[in-house]
C-alpha cells in the first residue's frame, strides 16, 4: 500500500522508531472492556491496588520485582510474570492513569507527576522489603526516573535495575524524542505505524472505541516521556546496583554504553531474537524470566 509507505518516511516516524521503538501490539480477540475493565467506574481500591497490579501475591518474597509497561500498555503482560517466577520473587506491574481499573482518572500531567505518585504509594513497601525494577521502551525510562527520584529523596535503591527498549537517559541518543510533535501529527500516521508493527489485526482498529483509547493512551505516554529530562552534570548522584540491557536482535539500535557512567554496578547487555517487542516471544520470556531470577537470588539477599 503506497500510504504505508509514505507515511514509514515521514520524520515523525523515523524519529519515534529511533527513540522508542515500535508501538505495542493487540491481539486478535481483545475487547475494550477486556483491556480497559474500568468503564463502568472506578472500584472501591485502595492506592497500591489502584496504582499497581499483583495478582500473584507472596508476602513471604524476599524481593519485590515492579514492572514498567511500554507507551500506551497496561498490567496485563508483566501481572502474568508472578505465576512464572519462583516463590521467593513477586511481581508488580504499575497502572498509570486513564487506562484500565484507571480509565476514568485524568491522564498525567508530567514525569514528575508519574514518578510522585508511583513512589508516595510503593515507599512503605519498598522500604521494608528489597526490590528490583523492569522497564521496557516507555517503561525503562520510567524505571530509571522513579529509582532515580528514590535513590535522590530516600537514600534507596533497586538490588538490580532490568532495563530493555530503549537508550541510556543520560544519553544524546534520547533528546530527539523531545521534538517529536505529537499532537501535530496526523491519527492515519500513528494507526499505519501500529498496523506495519505487527500483531494487531485490522478488524480491531475499525473499532472506533478501542482506536481512538489506544490512540491517546499512546500519545499521552509520549507527552509525558517529552517532559523527563536527565543531565548527569546537573546531579551529584550515582547508583551501585547492577544494570542489565535487554533488547531485541531486529530492533534499532540503541546507546547503552553510557549507562556506565550511572552506576558503580556492574553493566550487562542481552540481545535476543525478535523486534522491540521480542519479549512477547515465549521462548524470550523464560530467558528473562530465569536470568532475572539468577540475578536476584544473586544478590546475595
Amino acid at each position: 500500500m503506497p500510504c504505508i509507505r509514505s507515511s514509514l518516511n515521514s520524520p515523525f516516524l523515523k524519529k519515534l522508531t529511533s527513540a522508542i521503538g515500535r508501538i505495542p501490539a493487540l491481539r486478535s480477540g481483545s475487547t475494550l472492556r477486556r483491556s480497559f475493565p474500568g468503564r463502568g467506574g472506578l472500584p472501591d481500591c485502595s492506592g497500591m491496588e489502584n496504582l499497581v497490579a499483583c495478582p500473584y501475591k507472596r508476602p513471604n518474597a524476599l524481593c519485590r520485582l515492579i514492572c514498567f509497561p511500554w507507551a500506551g500498555g497496561g498490567t496485563s503482560q508483566f501481572a502474568k510474570w508472578g505465576k512464572l517466577f519462583n516463590s521467593s520473587i513477586e511481581v508488580s506491574s504499575v497502572r498509570l492513569p486513564g487506562r484500565e481499573s484507571r480509565l476514568n482518572e485524568p491522564f498525567a500531567k508530567d514525569m514528575k507527576t508519574v514518578v510522585n505518585e508511583i513512589t508516595s504509594v510503593l515507599l512503605k513497601e519498598l522500604q521494608e522489603k528489597a526490590f528490583a525494577f523492569f522497564g521496557h521502551s516507555f517503561g525503562s525510562y520510567l524505571s530509571f526516573a522513579v529509582a532515580l527520584h528514590l535513590k535522590e529523596k530516600y537514600g534507596l535503591e533497586p538490588i538490580h535495575l532490568f532495563v530493555s527498549g530503549g537508550h541510556a537517559p543520560n544519553s544524546e541518543a534520547f533528546l530527539p524524542i523531545k521534538s517529536i510533535p505529537i499532537y501535530d501529527t496526523e491519527d492515519e500516521d500513528i494507526l499505519t505505524y501500529i498496523q506495519t508493527s505487527g500483531g494487531t489485526s485490522s478488524e480491531l482498529l475499525q473499532n472506533e472505541e478501542i482506536k481512538n483509547h489506544l490512540l491517546l493512551t499512546f500519545k499521552e505516554d509520549l507527552r509525558v516521556l517529552q517532559t523527563f529530562s536527565f543531565e548527569k552534570a546537573e546531579r551529584n548522584i550515582s547508583f551501585s546496583c547492577d544494570i542489565t540491557c535487554f533488547n531485541g536482535s531486529e530492533d534499532k539500535p540503541y546507546d547503552l554504553e553510557a549507562w556506565h557512567d550511572l552506576t558503580s554496578g556492574d553493566i550487562s547487555f542481552y540481545k535476543l531474537p525478535g523486534d522491540h517487542f521480542y519479549l512477547l516471544e515465549p521462548s524470550n520470556e523464560i530467558f528473562l524470566i530465569k536470568h532475572i531470577t539468577r540475578c536476584i537470588e544473586n544478590a546475595g539477599l
